[in-house]
């Protein structure tokens, strides 16, 4: 039997309760443990709210609400612009098994109207909106994370073989404001893994090759370039503005420094190393997990330990652990699933194996530990018989 628009109305009233606005701001004001659901489109969602509100527009409902409200006895308010949709939104939940559905009568304009506080989300461009569709459509990020990753400022060390897709994915993703150090210029021999340079550009700054590559990915962008060596003299300037450091270089010199002065400074390091077939990554936490001076305590002798250059890699290795890296910085950022937080994940790619390894910390560690040794940055140069820093 087929029903008019007025009789689906009438019998969604008779199956859903519908509540005022005074009641629905006394219940947010008495704390009490409502879910606001706001089905109004994304666009009509972002220029003004509910604080609170979780955005799930109507035609999106069915595939939706039970990803996002797992448990059907949860209380739900729904709201929209004038409580139609809203009302038809809580049938159809009714329907699905929801016990405690409301529909707030009057809707968001009414809300607005009577003066009640409301929130705007940030206001993204159309080019925005169009660049990061792909990151709105996800729960764990949407628009919310996606303001988190403008917002970001993420420091990548070194413009090499794991800086390169670091910065890459980085850029496209829209975070914000990349910084990049590296004081060596392209060589022909850097382009078998080095993706963010080109032929033409041989015997350039990396950074201003990488600066160049970025921008024009995403023009949204803000990329800081430091062609510089890192030492014990610059890297604390450098690095206290950023909120995640990433380290893509292979040497000894500058792998301890930096993560000594992440541990001094409490920023997250996001670290990554290769080695011919082999890759790894992990995130070096201060205060959550361990730093790379609980793993290894000081430096080996010169000539231990082969560089790239040295013992070879294979060219789309630095593009997996980079990957890797980018993804941990982004799961940060997010707040979103496990980072890599006293763990490390090992790639060897001619078994085609990944095994993750348990990180402990070290109580006694020379740097992290409730009492230190080390207070003050060591420049390892010498020590390791390499004087300038080198991008993997």
């Amino acid at each position: 039997m087929t029903k008019t628009y007025k009789e689906l109305m009438e019998e969604a009233r008779r199956i859903v309760p519908e509540v005022a606005i005074d009641e629905v701001k006394n219940r947010i004001e008495r704390g009490e443990n409502w879910i606001l659901l706001d089905v109004r489109e994304r666009e009509e969602y972002r220029e003004g709210h509910l604080d609170g509100a979780l955005s799930l527009p109507r035609g999106f409902l069915e595939m939706r609400v039970e990803e996002a409200v797992p448990d059907k006895s949860t209380p739900i308010i729904a709201y929209c612009a004038g409580g139609v949709r809203s009302l038809i939104a809580a049938r159809t939940m009714k329907e699905m098994g929801y016990e405690k559905v409301t529909s707030m009568s009057g809707g968001y304009t009414s809300w607005k109207n009577a003066g009640y506080k409301w929130v705007a989300d940030r206001q993204f461009t159309q080019e925005q909106i169009t660049r990061y569709a792909r990151h709105f459509t996800l729960p764990e990020v949407g628009e919310k994370g996606q303001a988190k990753l403008l917002d970001a400022k993420v420091l990548c060390i070194g413009a090499g073989g794991l800086g390169s897709p670091v910065a890459f994915y980085l850029a496209a993703a829209g975070v914000g404001t990349i910084g990049i150090i590296d004081n060596d210029t392209v060589d022909m021999s850097n382009l078998q893994r080095q993706i963010l340079h080109t032929n033409d550009r041989v015997g350039m700054p990396k950074v201003e090759s990488a600066q160049k590559t970025l921008n024009a990915l995403n023009p949204d962008i803000k990329v800081i370039p430091f062609n510089e060596r890192l030492s014990s003299e610059n890297v604390m300037r450098i690095i206290k503005d950023f909120d995640i450091v990433i380290n893509g270089c292979d040497n000894f010199p500058t792998r301890y420094l930096i993560n000594d002065a992440c541990v001094m400074a409490k920023k997250p390091l996001v670290d990554g190393s290769i080695f011919q077939f082999e890759g790894q990554a992990t995130v070096f936490y201060p205060d959550r997990g361990p730093c790379y001076r609980c793993l290894f305590p000081e430096p080996p002798p010169p000539g231990a330990a082969p560089s790239c250059a040295e013992a070879g890699v294979l060219g789309v290795l630095p593009g997996l652990v980079g990957c890797m890296q980018a993804l941990e910085a982004m799961k940060l950022i997010l707040g979103a699933g496990k980072p890599l937080i006293g763990r490390m994940m090992h790639f060897d790619t001619l078994s085609s194996e990944v095994r993750v390894l348990k990180l402990r910390r070290d109580p006694n560690c020379l740097v992290c530990s409730d009492h230190p040794k080390i207070t003050e940055l060591i420049d390892y140069e010498e020590f390791c018989g390499l004087r300038t820093a080198h991008s993997a």
